[in-house]
């Protein structure tokens, strides 16, 4: 049991990190200010209006520092109304009820030691009520609506929580893919290279014996790398044969065209001319279309099109995937997505989702020339 809570409280602050203030903040202290105004000027059966109302516009701006402060915003609120609703009850107004959203941001943004701390607070605070008024139903029914309150905010931070650790998975997969692109594209260039020095060296006799050291040492050393580069993405390919095979180029693309058998049909246009484009480049650009097509067959509805576009400048590669289908009614972006968001970034392009203008679905990516290097 001393374990138990010596982990719970070292657990850190959830993740992702919470975001930063939002609009709906403002939003939220604006309807609480003016519910706190009207129920002061409505409601008959306050003793105390003029400070009830002074005292939930005090507490009000704690929703604007909930996500960050968890713990000492509900310690505020806390202390600074609980003297009220045990003194003079008669002068505590329903809106303090937005203290609710405090314990929720408690259990969704706080650290295990906040968590165990405002627990107690609140158990504290339970307990006090029922030994003023001896009435167990009430204090049954405030820790329900307590519970409630942090179970939701447990749930979604558990939530938010898994949907991180996949997107770190779909990151690692990404950098995967990109090392078995390194591996493919440099021990494609050092084969070559080390082929050229075999040859050398059969010609070589003929020539002075620096030539000889020189072609022997170029062909120790792609021999060198070629075993490095196989050992470490051995390792990330997770026991894949790490036989040599060309990466996918820009023509490639070509390969995805085609009618489908639920009847789409895809079509791929490549404008300007695709030659220097390092193979990172043309291998993403490939796999953003093929993830493009796949997603679009997969999960938009009454689908009958997908065009891709490629253009080539002396800047990079511009990727634009369109489809007619209905798109899904989920606002969320799906890990694919993620992926191929994450895959453009590491080369230094862009690479964006979202339902076009005209109606169906886009993807539209951006992927300098010199993109290996950034």
């Amino acid at each position: 049991m001393t374990g138990l809570l010596r982990s719970a409280w070292r657990a850190p602050s959830a993740t992702p990190p919470p975001p930063r203030r939002l609009a709906r903040d403002w939003v939220l202290l604006g309807a609480i200010v003016a519910l706190a105004l009207v129920e002061g000027l409505v409601r008959t059966t306050l003793s105390l209006p003029a400070v009830s109302v002074i005292m939930v516009l005090a507490i009000a701006p704690t929703v604007l520092w909930r996500r960050t402060k968890p713990l000492l915003m509900l310690v505020v609120a806390v202390v600074a109304t609980s003297p009220i609703e045990f003194l003079l009850p008669d002068a505590v107004l329903n809106t303090n009820a937005f203290v609710l959203v405090l314990v929720y941001a408690l259990f969704r943004w706080g650290s295990g030691r906040e968590l165990l701390l405002g627990s107690a607070l609140l158990i504290a605070v339970l307990a006090v009520s029922f030994w003023r008024t001896e009435e167990f139903d009430v204090v049954v029914g405030g820790f329900a609506v307590l519970l409630s309150s942090a179970v939701l905010g447990a749930a979604f931070r558990a939530s938010a929580s898994a949907r991180a650790r996949q997107i770190d998975r779909i990151r690692m997969l990404e950098r995967e893919h990109l090392a078995r692109d390194l591996h493919d594209t440099v021990a494609h260039h050092v084969s070559a290279i080390a082929i050229r020095a075999q040859a050398g060296l059969a010609t070589a006799a003929r020539d002075s014996g620096a030539a000889t050291d020189a072609l022997g040492v170029i062909e120790a050393e792609a021999a060198r790398t070629l075993t490095e580069l196989r050992s470490m993405v051995g390792v990330l390919r997770q026991g894949d044969d790490a036989a040599l095979a060309p990466s996918p180029r820009l023509s490639d693309i070509a390969t995805l065209a085609g009618t489908r058998p639920g009847g789409a049909t895809v079509t791929v246009q490549v404008e300007g001319d695709d030659d220097g484009i390092p193979p990172p480049v043309a291998a993403a650009v490939f796999r953003l279309a093929q993830e493009s097509v796949t997603n679009a067959l997969r999960h938009a509805r009454q689908i009958t099109r997908v065009d891709v576009l490629i253009g080539v400048d002396a800047n990079g590669v511009r990727l634009r995937v369109t489809n007619d289908g209905e798109a899904s009614a989920s606002p969320n972006v799906g890990f694919g997505i993620i992926g191929m968001m994450e895959r453009a970034a590491l080369l230094g392009g862009t690479c964006q989702a979202g339902a076009a203008p005209g109606g169906g679905w886009a993807v539209t990516a951006v992927l300098p020339r010199a993109g290996w290097a950034a």
